[in-house]
């Protein structure tokens, strides 16, 4: 199994509609619209239209709230008012999403939380996740001229292929206020992201950035 497959940092993705041991999340945000609109149409009753999202009868969507593509919103989710979700989005059980998120092509799994004026753009969001207020989840190198995501790890340097990528955020992780996410980012379960923090996972030419163990403390 490719060490950096969605399943070692996502336990549920293995077992959601879409998993396999060996996905890579960089290869599955891109087809997200198309995934949920599939997954959309094997949905029971329980599950009430919004547009063209589908949420489930017990969740909780606030008068608001801008839902533009597909998605799916889980049983008991939150969703709070001025929150923008687009693309295709999927939200499991038990989400909650703060005022004024926007959420773009990301699957967001169990019980992860988003507070208020979080962006979280073409990434996938491991269980029981807390992102504080204000932190940003970005999904493209506005800086660079190629803007191809590239992702430094310890065997070498991943050439992603895509121009649109957030982050791999594993089960249980914490992500504190104002912080912000470079695109490109794996964030292995339970790490922890301080209060204005950046993770830049990206080295090379003339941005070459601090390293991921400069920044983030990892989980023991």
């Amino acid at each position: 199994m490719n060490d950096h497959a969605i399943s070692r940092y996502v336990a549920a993705w293995t077992t959601s509609a879409w998993g396999d041991d060996a996905s890579l999340a960089w290869k599955i945000v891109p087809y997200a619209e198309i995934m949920v609109a599939r997954r959309m149409e094997h949905l029971g009753d329980g599950y009430l239209r919004h547009d063209g999202f589908l949420a489930h009868r017990t969740a909780n969507v606030e008068s608001g709230v801008t839902l533009k593509g597909v998605g799916i919103i889980g049983p008991h989710c939150q969703v709070a008012t001025g929150c923008y979700l687009r693309g295709g989005v999927y939200l499991a059980a038990n989400c909650t999403l703060g005022p004024h998120c926007e959420v773009k092509n990301s699957f967001i799994f169990d019980g992860a939380a988003l507070a208020h004026l979080n962006f979280v753009g073409d990434s996938i969001v491991g269980a029981g996740v807390n992102i504080e207020a204000g932190a940003v989840v970005a999904n493209h190198r506005n800086e660079l001229t190629d803007k191809i995501i590239r992702i430094a790890v310890p065997s070498g340097v991943i050439n992603t292929g895509v121009t649109k990528f957030g982050a791999l955020i594993g089960d249980g992780v914490r992500i504190g206020a104002n912080a912000v996410i470079a695109p490109g980012a794996l964030l292995r379960p339970g790490t922890v992201v301080g209060r204005l923090e950046l993770v830049d996972q990206y080295h090379g030419g003339s941005h070459a950035a601090p390293s991921i163990a400069d920044i983030v403390r990892q989980a023991e």
